[in-house]
């Protein structure tokens, strides 16, 4: 049995409570470690550390954190096979997602941040004959970093790696049903020479540990990804503190395909945008709005290769849909299938329970799931169930399209596929949502802003955005 650590001040140290929570292996629905069970104690032990480590890492110079976090990146690629199979044990995910995505990414996160702030300018301004104005970004201090279990390493390092390189000090906290891979990355900080207290990585629950981080008035600024309603109550801890605040959340994306669309890209791309790692992605298409010419055919299908799409053991080389996170999740997915049931859809395909063979036989697996026949008014249709399921509905018109798009309270990203540029631009512009992705999915560019608008989150993340919210802005006018 593994027991998880917290990393403080450069050590590894069990929670002050001495408590230990069960970490579930999705696969085989067995308890494989346990993690330390923190509270406000150990996040205030863990500001304590930064707060003393903040004067150095912060004037140490952009070259030595450039140094130090290109070491940490380079031993990420190091060890890229151990990270991808703990974050398949500890997440339930395909072993070849792991290895082609997440790990991967985690490794670019760290090395595009340690590279971006030796780019990283502020501007001046001439007042002609009078002045000059130029605009200082320094660290903000003690930061907070709260992410999610669904991608575990890559959107924790996506979060840490632009904090330490403007010289913050941050207090981390991983999910506490994927925490293996954070820890495994501390180990990493320690070996590539990351002071003690720059970095500090407490485990456990969001309302404890999650909370105390929130509520601790030395830590200024927070970013947070996970769930919409976990989202407000952040905000309304943090908000009467004048915390600066990220938040990444939810999402219900549209796919939108036009008649014109490559008919052969745009379905093989929509069986991985709606059921890349089991439609655990905040970026998932989960609607599917399909111009009527082409509804039937491109459904059908759809509907046959979702069916020929691999469930099962997460560490066979040709397994596509791993298990889902846990339990309860799949319970609550389990809810949502029945739901559309009452709400009159029709299940073409998957939406059962599936039980592979040997130790795996009570893993968290689930079949993936395409329904149509719902109106898009429905609960189905318009809350987010971050699982293997996706809705399908036919358009006519290009206006029918977008307000059908529109018609939900998220809107984080969006997909349209269509070979009219003119047309695919129009969209883009009028689409409610953050990202547009235009004949592609998931391409993404390290240097452009990534959030949403309206209950997707407050704020951008991503190159220079990402920079910028972990300094502040200081004015500086010198008289001539």
């Amino acid at each position: 049995m593994i027991k998880i650590a917290n990393y403080i001040n450069g050590e590894h140290l069990p929670a002050q409570s001495e408590n230990y929570l069960d970490n579930y292996d999705p696969s085989t629905g067995k308890v494989y470690s346990l993690i330390p069970e923190s509270d406000a104690l150990d996040v205030e032990a863990a500001v304590a550390a930064a707060k003393k480590a903040f004067p150095k890492w912060s004037s140490c110079g952009v070259e030595e954190r450039y140094r130090i976090m290109n070491r940490i990146a380079d031993l990420i690629g190091e060890n890229m096979e151990e990270l991808a199979r703990a974050e398949s044990r500890d997440s339930g995910k395909a072993i070849s997602l792991s290895r082609a995505v997440d790990i991967p990414r985690a490794e670019s996160n760290i090395r595009f941040f340690a590279t971006a702030i030796l780019h990283f300018g502020s501007e001046s301004y001439h007042m002609e004959g009078l002045a000059v104005n130029y605009v200082l970004r320094q660290p903000i201090g003690i930061v907070g970093c709260i992410s999610p279990w669904n991608l575990p390493l890559y959107l924790f390092t996506w979060k840490i790696a632009p904090a330490l390189a403007t010289g913050n000090c941050v207090i981390a906290k991983p999910s506490e049903m994927t925490p293996m891979t954070a820890y495994l990355f501390s180990k990493i900080c320690v070996e590539a020479g990351l002071p003690p207290g720059v970095l500090n990585i407490v485990h456990g629950l969001g309302p404890k540990a999650g909370q105390a981080i929130v509520e601790h008035p030395k830590i200024k600024a927070v970013s947070f990804t996970g769930g919409t309603n976990t989202g407000k109550i952040l905000a309304r801890t943090a908000a009467p503190m004048f915390k600066k605040l990220s938040l990444e959340l939810g999402g219900k994306n549209p796919n939108i395909i036009f008649a014109d669309c490559d008919f052969e890209r745009a379905v093989r791309t929509t069986v991985r945008s709606s059921f890349a790692n089991n439609g655990q992605i905040c970026l998932c298409g989960s609607r599917v709005y399909i111009e009527r010419p082409i509804y039937e055919k491109f459904r059908d299908e759809l509907v046959k290769r979702v069916k020929s799409l691999k469930v099962g053991n997460p560490f066979e080389e040709d397994t596509v849909q791993g298990a889902l996170v846990s339990k309860q999740h799949r319970e609550k997915v389990l809810g949502y299938l029945e739901l559309a049931k009452e709400e009159g859809g029709s299940i073409l395909c998957g939406g059962e329970t599936v039980s592979p063979d040997g130790e795996y036989s009570e893993g968290y697996y689930l079949s993936p799931a395409i329904i149509e026949g719902l109106p898009n008014a429905c609960r189905t249709n318009q809350e987010e169930i971050f699982g293997p399921v996706v809705t399908l509905q036919p358009f006519d018109t290009e206006e029918e399209a977008l307000e059908l798009a529109n018609g939900v309270q998220y809107g984080l990203a969006s997909t349209i596929w269509t070979q009219d540029i003119q047309r695919a631009s129009r969209m883009a512009e009028k689409i409610e949502a953050g990202i547009v992705w235009i004949n592609c999915w998931l391409l993404r560019d390290l240097r452009t802003p990534f959030g949403g608008v309206k209950d997707s989150g407050v704020g951008r993340e991503g190159g220079m955005e990402a920079l910028r919210f972990f300094t502040e802005p200081k004015n500086v006018c010198v008289r001539y």
